[in-house]
């Protein structure tokens, strides 16, 4: 009997073993081929369309965001006369990088449609006697953290691009704009030392970006002074971080990247073979030649938080450019940065005034930054 259970045992494993007719066969795992992408070109075109931009807002004073401390009712003044160097395009900060803009196209495309336009405005903007009133506001009582530090870096952009320009103009405008930029980079060595911990945001208090610009600036003039100081306040903010969580971006209104800010800031101060090991720690999945990273959406370009996120492409577009192009490990990169540039390019000339009036300048620094 036992006998006969074994040989019954052993017919029905052999039954189970047996390939079921119906059973479909697996099909083979096919492999997705990732979407490539082509850099976009700032060529005289593109250049004319994006300097529509800066010349529809330098003038248009209103509506108008002062983010004004009043001391008393004698503050209430009309923007053109409280900053009559920057008083357009809605904002303080938004004013200075449109007047960058002008100066970045003029400077690389002399032959522009409304070349002249463009000087005009900018002669008219720039003079001493406006820089001076600018110092003055600056100097108010109330006004000491006034624009810290996002559109004290845009001005040292701004100083930096003029600084460049090998034209007269722009010799007559960086020396009446030298007040204004000596002032900032004094407050910026004020505050740096006083600063304990980093502003890790997507907006406008980002630490790192305003330490990125400074530093480029720095560099540029060569003051070595305040390049240390930038420096080493990066390296007492940043040295020790890792694992950056890159999943957390973007949030809903960012145009800054947190993390990509921040390894922006250590490129440029460390070493290479001390950033190599940091950037390996702080966002190991860059080395990742299949790193997906995926775009900001915008779902309304007339919601001026919400057409933040456009921004947040271009400013990751240019990190990630100036990276792929210093360090090979990171060529791969590239092709992100396309990626984004590519999502938010179209939608930037013919925009809502809350995205036009300065989202322009985003896109001509990522556009300057893949082809430097």
């Amino acid at each position: 009997m036992k006998k006969f259970y074994l040989l019954i045992f052993a017919a029905c494993a052999a039954c189970n073993t047996q390939p079921d007719q119906n059973q479909k066969t697996p099909e083979p795992e096919t492999k997705t081929v990732q979407q490539t992408y082509t850099t976009p070109q700032l060529n005289l075109d593109q250049a004319n369309n994006l300097a529509q931009l800066p010349l529809a807002c330098v003038n248009q004073e209103y509506p108008n965001k002062l983010s004004q401390t009043l001391g008393e009712a004698g503050d209430l003044k009309e923007p053109s006369v409280l900053h009559p160097a920057f008083y357009g395009c809605f904002d303080w900060h938004s004013a200075v990088h449109g007047h960058w803009s002008m100066v970045y196209i003029l400077k690389t495309f002399p032959d522009l449609a409304e070349a002249e336009t463009l000087k005009t405005y900018l002669k008219e903007h720039l003079t001493q006697e406006n820089i001076e009133t600018e110092v003055a506001y600056f100097n108010g009582e109330h006004n000491k953290s006034y624009e810290r530090t996002y559109g004290w870096a845009w001005l040292l952009k701004l100083a930096e691009e003029l600084h460049t320009w090998d034209d007269p103009l722009a010799r007559e405008l960086e020396q009446n704009l030298q007040p204004l930029t000596d002032l900032l980079v004094e407050r910026y060595e004020e505050f740096l030392p006083k600063l304990n911990y980093p502003i890790r945001v997507g907006e406008h208090p980002n630490t790192a970006f305003g330490l990125s610009f400074a530093y480029e600036y720095a560099e540029t003039v060569q003051d070595t002074t305040f390049q240390n100081l930038i420096a080493a306040r990066a390296k007492d903010f940043y040295n020790t971080d890792e694992n950056c969580p890159m999943s957390w971006e973007p949030g809903g209104t960012d145009f800054l990247s947190p993390c990509l800010e921040e390894l922006n800031i250590m490129r440029l101060v460390l070493p290479e073979a001390e950033f190599l090991d940091w950037a390996d720690a702080f966002l190991p999945q860059l080395k990742n030649t299949d790193y997906e990273l995926a775009v900001g959406e915008v779902s309304d370009r007339t919601d001026g938080k919400l057409v933040h996120l456009d921004g947040v492409n271009f400013s990751r577009a240019w990190n990630l450019y100036a990276l792929a192009k210093q360090y090979p490990q990171y060529a791969h990169l590239k092709q992100t940065a396309d990626k984004h540039l590519n999502y938010s390019l179209p939608n930037v000339v013919g925009d809502d005034y809350e995205g036009g009036h300065w989202l322009g300048s985003f896109a001509l620094y990522a556009l300057k930054t893949a082809h430097r």
